[in-house]
């Protein structure tokens, strides 16, 4: 893969993660497409996660953007107990590798960090995400988020925007 796509994929993960930070979230959902699944794992055990979301539990799953929607929706209306106030976050992402498939797409996997801030407490989530990108224009579309939870203890809500 060429530097330039390397950089490309990696300006398309740093917005994204900006986007979250700064809550612009038509912006947010407008890098997925309306078929792009979104997967977060539960652990089976110590280093085993679940692997089919419609079959096992999971932390989170949204098989169509159409659900993203639906949560954003809910936190516009100030009505999603679990996320008022909405905490101050700062996503970091790092270590974004490439590999290229059929059609042009490519698989981006990257390391993240997310720090939180909420009624007077810190934590933080961390772990992988590996992407399924489409060129879009000239940027990415998201076909695919998948993402493993390295902190399975998790002291509050998990919600997209911790990821």
């Amino acid at each position: 893969m060429t530097t330039d796509i390397q950089r490309s994929v990696e300006q398309f993960l740093y917005r994204k993660a900006d986007l979250c930070d700064r809550r612009q979230w038509v912006d947010y959902l407008e890098l997925f497409d309306p078929r792009s699944e979104f997967h977060i794992p539960q652990w089976e055990s110590e280093h085993v996660y679940t692997t089919d979301p419609k079959r096992s539990m999971s932390l989170i799953f949204y098989a169509t953007r159409a659900g993203l929607e639906d949560r954003v929706f809910r936190l516009g209306t100030g009505k999603s107990a679990a996320s008022s106030p909405m905490p101050r976050t700062l996503h970091q992402v790092s270590n974004v590798m490439i590999q290229p498939l059929e059609d042009g797409e490519i698989e981006a996997s990257a390391k993240w960090v997310t720090h939180v801030y909420r009624f007077t407490q810190a934590s933080h989530f961390f772990g992988d995400s590996t992407y399924r990108l489409k060129p879009s224009g000239a940027s990415w579309i998201i076909m695919k988020k998948h993402v493993v939870l390295l902190n399975d203890t998790i002291d509050s809500v998990l919600d997209f925007y911790h990821v």
